[in-house]
């Protein structure tokens, strides 16, 4: 029998479309999971419905159940928890995160789907992906006890790293933004937040996401002599200036790159995917990070929301997408 579900997938850049596609059958080994939420992070997904993903990008890019290519038609997305139909005795019934795109069912093998605690709730469960991310550049970062911390950047992933290194003993962090309007989420993450002009250097470590030129370069300015950036930002296909004359080399500053895809093993040791995102889920008990959802809208209104959100009309870090049948 032949199971219908349906999908926002991007028809061309900057134009969305919800169709109806067709499940596969469910093999033995395979769960079929509701949606119940999937959110959509304002840097990565909006890119890639500006079709600003390079080609030299593509593979990199891709998302583990993508369908279609870049730049378009492609059904994309990665953040999406839902309920468990279908599927083994241990995991009927139970909420789980998947790295899927934007549809109402779907089914997956039952490996590619992880359970959510107990102590999360379903409605936060989508933000796991990118604080995900966030504890894989602090595995590449290794801060320390007293690290004086600066995160250039208050969109989503600068906003998930600050609230991991805010449980950090002794440090002294700055979340900066240009934004004013990034203060409150600071103060909802127990972060200290200041302007571009009134942040404070001497950095031991600068996290850097604005995926801005002028961030970038406050990011070195931030630094002490020896001191460290890591770079967070994903610049698509734009090409960036770095200011690698004056006291760069003098002051041997460090510019370090961190990508998600990719467990470094000489900073995480034995861990693997698999534990990043379990880790993922455990520190999403915290109800702080309620913070980082900054909008929500059902997901028949994707094709009319998507562009907002691509263009800044609908200002977010982290917009949660709704389902119908969500109780």
């Amino acid at each position: 029998m032949n199971r219908t579900a349906r999908a926002f997938w991007l028809s061309s850049p900057g134009e969305g479309e919800i169709r109806e596609v067709t499940l596969p059958e469910r093999g033995e080994s395979d769960v079929l999971v509701r949606s119940l939420y999937s959110g959509v992070s304002r840097g990565t997904e909006t890119l890639v419905f500006r079709g600003g993903v390079p080609e030299s990008q593509h593979a990199a890019m891709r998302a583990p159940f993508q369908e279609g290519e870049f730049p378009a038609p492609v059904k994309y997305g990665y953040l999406n928890v839902g309920t468990v139909e279908e599927g083994p005795d241990g995991l009927l019934g139970r909420t789980v995160f998947c790295l899927y795109p934007h549809q109402t069912h779907y089914v997956v093998p039952a490996s590619a789907v992880t359970v959510v605690p107990d102590t999360v709730p379903a409605e936060r469960t989508f933000l796991a992906g990118t604080v995900e991310t966030a504890v894989n550049a602090l595995w590449d970062a290794a801060p320390l006890v007293g690290d004086r911390i600066a995160v250039v950047g208050g969109g989503m992933v600068g906003c998930s790293v600050a609230a991991l290194l805010a449980r950090f003993p002794g440090v002294r962090l700055q979340l900066v933004d240009a934004d004013p309007g990034r203060a409150d989420v600071a103060k909802a993450l127990g972060v200290a937040f200041a302007s571009p002009g009134e942040a404070l250097g001497e950095c031991d470590l600068v996290v850097h996401a604005s995926a801005t030129e002028q961030g970038l370069a406050k990011s070195l300015e931030l630094l002490r002599a020896e001191g460290t950036v890591l770079e967070l930002s994903w610049y698509g296909d734009r090409r960036v200036g770095l200011p690698l004359g004056e006291a760069f080399h003098s002051r041997r500053l460090n510019i370090r790159s961190s990508q998600v895809g990719t467990v470094s093993p000489a900073r995480s040791g034995s861990r693997t995917y698999a534990d990043r995102l379990a880790l993922a889920l455990d520190l999403l008990a915290d109800p702080a990070l309620d913070a980082l959802v900054t909008g929500q809208s059902a997901f028949e209104e994707l094709p009319e929301v998507m562009p907002k959100l691509a263009s800044g009309e609908i200002p977010a870090l982290c917009h949660r997408v709704r389902y119908a049948d969500t109780p």
